[in-house]
């Protein structure tokens, strides 16, 4: 351990011997000071890690010394002591952000502590979530090859975010490298589930997760029926981890009640799945029941321009007879306007917001070169997306949502995925353009690569035309067209993307939360 300095300020400091020949023994070079005024000039003229403060001293009082330090080295902790147990002192202190509190008479083991709190806490920390994870990975590894379900595949996911959580702070790199691999390595295991097990959640009788097309009757109706009101919000492209990551600023004003993951559709993207969620039926139903609604990759215009009509007809279907509003916010004008006027929704059963930030926000990444930077990798898209929401419109909606005693419904249309390997796919001129999945006819491709639906109705995908295809790529593949591959490569490499098959972009969250 590198010499740590500690500043000690009390008027009586030749008491305190024991203790600082205590610290001395373990390392610490102790600096005393009889008084606030002293303590100032030895921190003008010398650089100190912490400083015990005394609370009650002639002259300058620990709290005064307190303020005269922040405004020198805001960043510097300081540990008030004092004998006084009075609770406007322990407020003025903790009001000043002090690192610590303590109450005469303070033994050596209590000042250890706190040094070790406040100086070594993130190397402690970092130390137990390594050889935590190191004990969790042999078990990973040994799951991952036996997990055969879609619950099971929902809880490995779950397992492994919460481990990326963990570790994204640490200061061994090498676990997280060490995650990443095992991450990858689920992902190969997942694509091959979903080519084998795909199809069949679409039989009678099957078991099949909650899907895109059955969330709104199996887990939004039921919330309904609790007599209170409803908003239901859907963040475009949220994966599961980014929910984990601002789901604290919730945290103040609504309470959980339930959590799960469910699947996607294929395609990951968002005019099959949001079409899905709204309307309650797979894409080829909504081609057949609501022709004048549904656009195919191929046709003009917005592919999601009728979600509320579609809402409203899956309402009718199930016999709901609620009065409710649809909402589709594409812009910060949108929201804030949403929010200034979200009071006139106070008597609804129902109000659904569509927020299409974190899509703009994957799209912007590839397009804009200081988007590629803030958003680089996993860590740093999870942290925009965090700063996002703590200071959206979104959440000004929200907590007006929990003060009005609405019932608050957090979900997403699919995930998404940082690709980083192409895969050469051709075409013809009519060949959808995602980058994730391809529809066409005579598509050419790397068998390996896809997940192939050769019959698009075995998974209630529509076609185009008799002989059209569906393919979509595992894993974090992108396809790449032969002509001009190089620079298409490197424009798209290491961009986020969704359509394709990967644990990120299918298994997504839902969660109901009750105001507190």
């Amino acid at each position: 351990m590198s010499e740590i300095k500690v500043l000690w300020v009390d008027d009586e400091i030749d008491l305190l011997k024991p203790h600082i020949l205590f610290l001395e023994g373990r390392n610490y070079k102790v600096t005393t000071a009889q008084s606030g005024t002293e303590a100032l000039q030895e921190i003008d003229k010398d650089s100190f890690d912490i400083v015990f403060l005394d609370e009650n001293m002639p002259g300058l009082t620990g709290l005064e010394t307190l303020a005269e330090i922040k405004e020198r080295q805001a960043s510097l902790p300081v540990v008030m002591i004092t004998k006084s147990e009075e609770e406007y002192i322990m407020e003025e202190a903790i009001g000043s952000k002090i690192a610590d509190y303590l109450i005469k008479p303070v033994n050596p083991n209590q000042i250890l502590l706190s040094l070790k709190k406040n100086l070594d806490h993130s190397r402690l920390v970092s130390e137990k979530t390594t050889s935590s994870y190191q004990q969790e990975f042999r078990k990973i590894a040994m799951d991952l090859s036996m997990v055969n379900s879609h619950k099971e595949w929902a809880e490995m996911y779950q397992k492994l975010v919460y481990w990326e959580l963990e570790l994204e702070n640490i200061e061994d790199s090498g676990m997280f490298e060490i995650l990443e691999s095992q991450k990858n390595e689920a992902n190969t295991q997942f694509c091959k589930f979903i080519d084998k097990n795909y199809p069949k959640w679409f039989e009678n009788g099957a078991d099949a997760p909650i899907m895109s097309h059955t969330l709104f009757k199996d887990r939004v109706v039921p919330a309904l029926k609790k007599q209170r009101p409803t908003l239901l919000v859907v963040v475009d492209n949220l994966r599961y981890d980014q929910w984990k990551a601002f789901e604290p600023h919730l945290s103040g004003i609504y309470k959980k009640n339930q959590e799960e993951l469910f699947y996607s559709i294929l395609p990951t993207a968002t005019q099959y799945a949001r079409n899905a969620i709204f309307s309650g039926l797979m894409p080829s139903d909504m081609q057949k029941l609501h022709p004048n609604y549904w656009l195919n990759d191929t046709d003009e215009g917005g592919k999601n321009l009728y979600e509320k009509e579609f809402l409203q007809a899956q309402l009718k279907r199930l016999g709901l007879n609620l009065n409710w509003s649809y909402h589709k916010i594409s812009s910060l004008k949108q929201g804030k306007r949403l929010s200034e006027n979200f009071k006139s929704h106070k008597n609804e059963d129902l109000t659904v917001i569509v927020y299409n930030f974190v899509d703009m926000l994957s799209h912007a990444k590839t397009e804009m070169e200081v988007i590629k930077e803030l958003a680089s990798n996993d860590k740093s898209y999870r942290s925009l997306t965090e700063s996002w929401f703590k200071n959206s419109p979104l959440l000004d909606v929200i907590q007006q949502a929990a003060a009005l005693g609405f019932q608050l419904i957090i979900t997403t249309d699919h995930g998404t995925i940082n690709v980083k390997n192409p895969s050469k796919v051709i075409g013809d001129k009519n060949t959808s353009l995602n980058l994730r999945y391809k529809t066409g006819k005579s598509l050419t491709y790397e068998q390996k690569d896809v997940l192939a639906a050769k019959n698009p109705k075995t998974i209630h995908l529509p076609t185009i035309n008799m002989s059209s295809s569906f393919i979509f790529a595992k894993g974090d593949l992108f396809f790449a067209y032969p002509n001009n591959y190089n620079h298409y490569v490197s424009y798209y490499r290491n961009t986020y993307q969704h359509g394709g098959v990967s644990l990120e972009e299918m298994v997504i969250p839902f969660a109901v939360l009750n105001p507190k």
